[in-house]
C-alpha cells in the first residue's frame, strides 16, 4: 500500500511541475513579445529606451 501512495504521489508531483513549467513558458513567450513591440514601437525622440530604468 505504502508503495502505491508513493508513486501516486509522486505522479501528482511531476504533474504539477509540468504543468507550472508549462505555465512559465507561456509567460516568459508574452513578457518576450511585449519587450519586442515595446523595443520596435518606441518613440524616436527618446533617448533610445523605451522603459523607465
Amino acid at each position: 500500500m505504502v508503495p502505491l501512495i508513493l508513486v501516486l504521489l509522486l505522479a501528482l508531483i511531476l504533474f504539477g511541475a509540468g504543468f507550472a513549467v508549462k505555465i512559465l513558458w507561456w509567460v516568459a513567450i508574452a513578457v518576450l513579445v511585449i519587450w519586442l513591440i515595446g523595443f520596435v514601437a518606441r518613440p524616436k525622440n527618446s533617448s533610445g529606451r523605451w522603459y523607465r530604468w
